[in-house]
């Protein structure tokens, strides 16, 4: 932290000034944009891995916080020292990590509007724009999506049937809509036989889903997470599913909640929606889509049918702070009952009590949601729905797409390495391969594979380590892959094609090393 201010007059400037001061705000608020467009502009620059070791920061800031003010210049040349050094940067063009989180200046801008206004819109009455603004975005996005009316609010706006909301994250859709079925379930079969309704995923579904389990209070032992293999490239196979219903019901248990993936974490594997469901409606079986990164895709007419089916679920999500260019948090659920999840979630003390919620006319979103108090989220989706339109949002979304499938091409070209799983959508996963590594005639298949996702989980950490790209991992069937995930905003092709010469050079080096004195037992260690 910089030094406090010198001169007396300075501090107490900066200690009686209004916190909300206009014309200060103009001033800090230039110099926070300019900041940051100097970082977008310079963001190549950084290691894209933060280099840090654990503990760093406290050993660069003081103990306490000062007791007199500090200037934003202060305040800004610590950033620069101190806390940038700290970032992983997941705005880099080099950044193919985990999922995208990708920004745009709508999003921004948005995101800018929404905290300036600082609203509170928890019922209608708090902030009527507020509300209303998030059911028109939520029928926009919808109907980009073709998604089936009854997912879309009313042409009055109204609820009771079908519609959208703005959660904060997949894992409070998830948690919401699992809390809906179990209520509405436990309506008929009484809340004593709470230990007996079962959640069903795949092996590959989001973790979300565990945890919302257990916050629900399902039953730990039943939740079933069904196992996928090649065959299906990973998706739930609905014969899986259906004999594990069986099972359960044989055994006195009650199913309650499918969560279907279109575009699973590890892989991007697609289960197939249609045929789930025809299982899942057999048994009452609540079902949710989740499709937190491949959703936005679907918007394009060319990946709609990843998503076909989904007229016989209950409740579908994406996120849009992953791959819509809006920035974090903005994850949008629509449910087409939305009765159940109101009945479940809504609260109604007397100093919330108003005219316009007694009317039903309108929309009180606090109970759409797990806390009270809510952002105005739509603010940001709303600039980037108007700001791009749908015709450039595919083109974004396509480019993407287009870039991936160039980094499948060039791996294509190098024998030493394997595509694991089929390329869906702007993802790709690949290895080194284990002919590339061992003479297979003289060491068994056994010993082959367990070393082969040794020296790829190498090959990554040398890769991060270098700052230069950054990818991550994931193990799906036994076989550990290297994830290149296109989709941060400032990715060109040329960033594709550098991040293959960067992946190229360090398994040059890891292998000239096998190839000369060094074990690969040294390697792996």
């Amino acid at each position: 932290m910089g030094s406090l201010p010198t001169n007396n007059l300075e501090s107490m400037s900066l200690c009686t000034q209004n916190p909300l001061d206009p014309d200060e705000f103009r001033r800090q608020g230039h110099m926070i944009i300019d900041f940051l467009a100097d970082y977008y502009k310079n963001v190549e620059k950084y290691p894209v891995r933060s280099q840090v070791e654990p503990g760093y920061l406290k050993k660069r800031l003081p103990e306490s916080a000062p007791y007199n003010s500090e200037s934003i210049e202060t305040i800004l040349e610590d950033v620069t020292n101190d806390i940038i050094p700290g970032l992983t940067h997941w705005q880099s063009p080099n950044y193919f990590a985990y999922f995208p989180s990708s920004g745009s200046i709508a999003g921004f801008l948005g995101e800018m509007l929404s905290t300036g206004f600082n609203v509170v819109g928890f019922n209608w009455m708090s902030s009527p724009a507020a509300t209303e603004l998030e059911s028109i975005v939520m029928n926009w996005l919808g109907q980009m999506l073709t998604l089936p009316k009854s997912f879309l609010f009313s042409s009055d706006g109204s609820s009771g049937g079908g519609g959208g909301v703005l959660q904060g994250t997949t894992c409070e859709a998830i948690l919401c809509t699992l809390t809906a079925a179990r209520d509405k379930m436990l309506n008929k079969i009484g809340r004593e036989n709470i230990n007996k309704l079962v959640v069903y995923a795949s092996d590959q579904t989001h973790c979300a889903l565990q945890k919302a389990a257990q916050i629900a209070g399902i039953n730990p032992k039943n939740f079933r997470a069904i196992a996928t293999s090649r065959a299906t490239n990973f998706g739930l196979s609905p014969s899986s599913l259906q004999s594990t219903i069986l099972v359960d019901i044989e055994s006195g248990l009650v199913p309650l909640f499918l969560c279907a993936t279109v575009g699973t974490t590890s892989s991007t594997a697609v289960d197939p929606i249609g045929p789930l469901c025809g299982v899942a409606k057999k048994y009452g079986i609540w079902v949710h889509i989740d499709a937190a990164y491949a959703g936005s895709a679907c918007i394009c007419p060319e990946f709609r049918h990843f998503i076909d089916g989904v007229e016989d679920a209950d409740s579908f999500s994406l996120n849009a702070h992953k791959w819509f260019f809006t920035t974090l948090d903005c994850c949008c659920l629509w449910v087409k009952d939305s009765d159940s999840l109101v009945k479940a979630l809504s609260t109604s003390p007397e100093y919330l009590k108003n005219k316009a919620t007694d009317s039903k006319q309108v929309i009180d979103y606090k109970d759409w949601q797990i806390a009270l108090s809510r952002r105005f989220r739509s603010m940001k989706l709303w600039l980037v729905l108007r700001s791009y339109g749908v015709a450039n949002l595919r083109t974004f979304l396509r480019s993407h797409v287009k870039m991936a499938k160039h980094f499948q091409g060039l791996i294509g070209m190098d024998n030493r390495f394997e595509i694991v799983v089929p390329r869906t959508f702007a993802m790709v996963c690949f290895r080194l391969k284990p002919t590339a590594i061992f003479d297979q005639r003289t060491v068994d298949n056994d010993y082959i594979e367990a070393q082969t996702n040794e020296i790829n989980a190498k090959l990554l950490e040398s890769v991060n380590a270098s700052g230069k790209i950054y990818m991550t991992h994931a193990v799906v069937g036994g076989v550990y892959m290297i994830r290149f995930a296109v989709g941060a905003t400032l990715t060109e092709e040329h960033h594709v094609t550098g991040a293959w010469k960067v992946v190229q050079e360090h398994t040059d080096a890891i292998l000239g090393a096998l190839d000369g004195e060094t074990t690969i037992h040294e390697i792996v260690d």
